[in-house]
């Protein structure tokens, strides 16, 4: 029997002992590289372009030769304004990459040695900046549909005489959210938060190809999309999977993300399910790569993000946080 990938050595390039045994330098260098890759590391200035900078070395900026502008290499990214050390958001990077099932705010903390606030805003910025990754991604072959419920736990009374039926609606507490997920069968998975499932016909409508095939269960909101795609539907109170027609690996992707919140993060607010909904897809989708090929793929990523309108200065803000990240 073959070895499963990720039990093998091939799934370990990267480790905490090699990142802060090569030291600041060489984690700097690392975070030019893979910003500047087509200059092999060397600064490109962010608002003309230009190829020649001075290099302000005890800073760590540069000064461009034709605009004057100063910049650094987080300049315009999603890390601009970042206090921390490049060997310790080397290694948070490195954590997360590490975590199958996601990794708690403070565990990552105590991990990096940072203060909690720190390590939410930097995980949830990391999760921001995955959720890039397929901003604009249409999919158009063998597409599994699904939506799960997660949230809005009520606690039942003490006295038997005083417990409601918590499955009426008008028992519930309002903040259940549902996650409804697009799967691609050898591809990517695309997710979104909303208050019902039904609301994820319009998704799929949005985010497929009139050529894409849908695989679906019998829940009566997706009849809809028969009439605008080739549905294989399949009813789960008969079998999970009946002549090629299965939602399996949208299953999969539940399983991923219930394990995440019960599991490492206890409680997720449903104002920001969907970057745990995000991060979720992004691990699934990447599952089959190497820590170091993610966490290169992680930094790429925060590299081109843009400045985070929701988490920068997120504790500052205070209660307009929660209306930017709505």
């Amino acid at each position: 029997m073959s070895q499963h990938f990720l039990l093998s050595a091939a799934s370990r390039t990267l480790k905490l002992k090699d990142i802060y045994k090569a030291g600041e330098d060489a984690a700097y260098a690392k975070f030019c590289e893979i910003r500047w890759p087509e200059t092999q590391g060397q600064a490109v200035c962010p608002r003309c372009g230009g190829f020649e900078a001075y290099n302000i070395s005890t800073r760590r900026k540069f000064k461009c030769k034709a605009c004057h502008h100063q910049f650094s290499v987080t300049s315009g990214t999603i890390f601009a304004s970042r206090k921390m050390e490049f060997t310790d958001l080397l290694a948070a990077i490195c954590i997360i990459a590490n975590a199958a099932k996601g990794i708690s705010a403070i565990q990552l903390s105590r991990d990096v040695g940072c203060q909690y606030k720190t390590a939410f805003v930097l995980a949830h910025k990391i999760r921001e900046a995955l959720a890039l990754e397929t901003k604009d991604t249409i999919l158009d072959n063998d597409v599994e549909i699904d939506g799960a419920y997660f949230g809005g736990y009520v606690r039942p009374a003490n006295r038997e005489v005083k417990r409601i039926d918590r499955r009426l609606r008008s028992n519930r507490s309002g903040k259940r959210r549902v996650v409804v997920a697009l799967r691609e069968r050898g591809g990517r998975t695309l997710t979104t938060v909303s208050r019902r499932e039904a609301d994820g016909v319009d998704f799929a409508i949005d985010r497929l190809e009139t050529t894409a095939r849908l695989n679906a269960d019998e829940a009566g909101h997706w009849d809809i999309l028969e009439a605008v795609f080739p549905v294989n539907r399949i009813n789960h109170s008969e079998a999970f999977s009946l002549n090629g027609a299965c939602t399996n690996q949208a299953e999969s992707y539940f399983s991923r993300l219930r394990r995440m919140v019960g599991g490492q993060h206890h409680h997720v607010s449903g104002r920001y399910l969907h970057q745990y909904a995000a991060h979720t897809a992004w691990l699934e989708d990447h599952r089959r790569e190497s820590n170091g090929a993610l966490a290169s793929r992680i930094i790429r990523n925060l590299m081109v993000a843009p400045v985070s309108r929701c988490w920068k200065g997120y504790w500052q803000r205070g209660a307009q946080a929660a209306s930017a990240c709505a």
